[in-house]
């Protein structure tokens, strides 16, 4: 069979490549979670040993406390049977002494034939003999026991005994099944931390959100101007790092970077957090760069003036720009990325919409609800629906992938700008004026 040499241009050979970059795109997705389990496993591995050593501490010290008690005891127990003694010794000694005296008289008084002397001292000596000082001497010497002993804990000795007394690894997992997606169906309130410090000369307005570790969360102060990472174990501000611009978006790289938005320079850093914060390279964009997040070696970063989404490599160079129409947007702010529906998710603060978009820029599905005013910081779940920061009506609204239904999870919140998930802690974090607010799923 002749094979046309324009076959390059049918549908069909387009068709062919099309699926096989798809094909490249759903492995490079498999690799990155890949990637993100092993970092989770040296976490995890770190966690568990940090867990015994801090068990086995509080062990030896409830055992040091323990063993000080019983020592006392037996220390106070020797004092007070020693002193028993020695008060029973001396009383026996001056009985002997008075006996020996007693025998001593009658012996002088024979010798010397001091006939009535003599039978004065027999008389003295045979009513000392009457007393019965020797049979209280030795039922004082019965009560003191001085044959005790340490007994074991019964208790104790049959609980280190078995096995798994000292614990074991929890796997609630089943690791023969494929993971499944979750669904977040509750959001339960558990504290708050405090992330104001006082070098701010400013409330503290969280614009963006990133969970670095485990217990490591970067916040963006728009109104500081400033970077701050916050130690979740402590609950306390660790480090702090202010620039000449207002940061208001952040997103995770790989190998230990960040890449903020910065708004009012036009411009995106880079930066490490491996250590201190610090400066790698600056992006300059050519409109007002607001919500940025990462997907595959790429940047995707939301511009006003004109609207659009344009697309990035790791090193700035501009790969793709998606116009968005004025018409539906107006004031876009913060942007999400669903890699299996290949839409686009924007909110817009001006129109209290969200709104999808496919990778051409055509408008997918709006989303318009009375109670999402002024939507900011959005949070994609692994079932494809939206956490929606509502900014005007202080609520966190949940909204299906396909931007048809949506219920309130959270209300009675101050301004809430910003959202963020730890999977290490299981826990959501939402950024408002000082307060990071902390939710367990």
């Amino acid at each position: 069979m002749a094979v046309s040499g324009r076959i390059g241009d049918t549908e069909e050979y387009r068709e062919t490549m099309m699926k096989l970059e798809q094909k490249i795109k759903e492995f490079d997705g498999i690799m990155k979670r890949a990637n993100v389990e092993d970092r989770e496993i040296d976490t995890c591995h770190d966690k568990a040993l940090q867990e015994i050593i801090k068990f086995r501490k509080e062990i030896n010290d409830h055992l040091d406390q323990l063993q000080r008690k019983i020592q006392a005891d037996i220390d106070k127990r020797k004092s007070a049977d020693k002193q028993n003694l020695q008060e029973m010794i001396k009383l026996c000694s001056n009985i002997s002494t008075d006996i020996s005296k007693l025998k001593s008289n009658l012996q002088d008084s024979k010798a010397s034939q001091q006939h009535g002397q003599l039978y004065i001292n027999i008389k003295q000596a045979q009513s000392k003999l009457k007393s019965d000082d020797v049979q209280k001497a030795e039922e004082s010497f019965s009560q003191i026991y001085t044959q005790y002993r340490f007994e074991r804990s019964k208790d104790l000795e049959n609980a280190i005994s078995r096995q798994e007394i000292f614990g074991k690894l929890s796997d609630p997992t089943n690791l023969a099944s494929p993971k499944k997606k979750k669904t977040m169906n509750q959001l339960t309130y558990k504290d708050d931390i405090d992330v104001s410090t006082i070098s701010d000369s400013n409330s503290c307005n969280i614009s963006g959100c990133a969970v670095l570790s485990s217990h490591k969360i970067v916040l963006a102060d728009w109104y500081n101007c400033k970077l701050k990472v916050v130690d979740r174990q402590s609950k306390v501000v660790i480090e702090e790092k202010t620039f000449d611009s207002q940061p208001t978006d952040i997103t995770v790289l790989p190998r230990d970077q960040i890449a903020v938005t910065m708004q009012t320079n036009k411009e995106i850093y880079i930066l490490s957090t491996a250590g201190t914060l610090s400066v790698v390279r600056k992006i300059p964009d050519t409109g007002t760069c607001t919500g940025i997040t990462y997907h595959q070696d790429h940047l995707y970063v939301l511009c006003r003036d004109p609207d659009c989404v344009r697309i990035l490599d790791i090193q700035g160079n501009v790969q793709n720009t998606i116009s968005l129409n004025r018409e539906v947007f107006n004031c876009p702010n913060y942007i999400v990325f669903n890699e299996d529906s290949r839409l686009i998710y924007i909110s817009n603060f001006v129109t209290g919409k969200v709104v999808s978009v496919t990778l051409q820029g055509d408008v997918s599905a709006v989303y318009e609800y009375k109670d999402v005013g002024r939507p900011r910081g959005m949070l994609m779940l692994e079932d494809g629906s939206l956490l929606v920061c509502c900014w005007n009506t202080g609520i966190m609204h949940r909204i299906s992938g396909d931007l048809k239904q949506g219920q309130t999870m959270i209300d009675g919140l101050t301004y809430p700008w910003s959202i963020c998930y730890n999977h290490y802690q299981q826990e959501v974090y939402i950024g408002g004026t000082n307060q990071l607010k902390v939710f367990s799923v």
